[in-house]
């Protein structure tokens, strides 16, 4: 194996932890802290300033993952074609990127659309302000969609890490570690 296959891998696993990690830390940490703030316009505030900390920050792990995983690709393509146990895993794997791909978008997306219906709805106090129900509902549905969203980013990107352990235990030797010697 060459430096740059392992440096090409390095970055490739680095940069799905950091994305699996940011992802997961949203949900666990920042968003249920946001809503702790004061008033609506405060956890507002609150979580979006987090995000657009990180949000350059993980859009470029993703590049990079996709990038090295394209890497990874092109170095082994004589196994992924010939050895069909690691080309199933890399179909698998183009999925679940794609999956942790649309996840993400999402819930930028309906981050962004909750962020302004709340923001704009909020009185001098920064509580909600009365608005008409459609605005209302479109609130709910856009808090419903992330309530999913925040999880299935850090799902795929962990089955990601997962499989990326499968495919490297295909490619180490007969005995390991905790093998049995007969």
């Amino acid at each position: 194996m060459s430096t740059l296959s392992t440096a090409i891998r390095a970055t490739h696993l680095v940069t799905n932890a950091a994305w699996f990690g940011g992802s997961l830390f949203g949900a666990v940490g920042l968003n249920p802290a946001a809503r702790r703030a004061g008033s609506t316009r405060e956890q507002v505030d609150v979580s979006g300033e987090g995000w657009e900390r990180w949000g350059p920050v993980q859009g470029a792990a993703i590049g990079l993952h996709l990038l090295s995983g394209l890497g990874i690709l092109a170095d082994n393509k004589n196994r992924t074609m010939r050895h069909r146990p690691t080309r199933e895993a890399v179909v698998v794997k183009t999925v679940l990127t794609g999956a942790a791909l649309a996840s993400t978008a999402g819930a930028y997306v309906f981050g962004e659309r909750l962020g302004q219906l709340r923001g704009s709805d909020t009185d001098a106090k920064g509580e909600i302000a009365a608005t008409p129900s459609g605005r209302q509902e479109q609130a709910r549905t856009a808090e419903r969609q992330l309530a999913w969203l925040q999880w299935a980013t850090p799902a795929a990107t962990g089955a990601l890490l997962v499989l990326d352990a499968y495919l490297g235990e295909q490619q180490r030797g007969l005995a390991g570690l905790l093998d049995r010697r007969r």
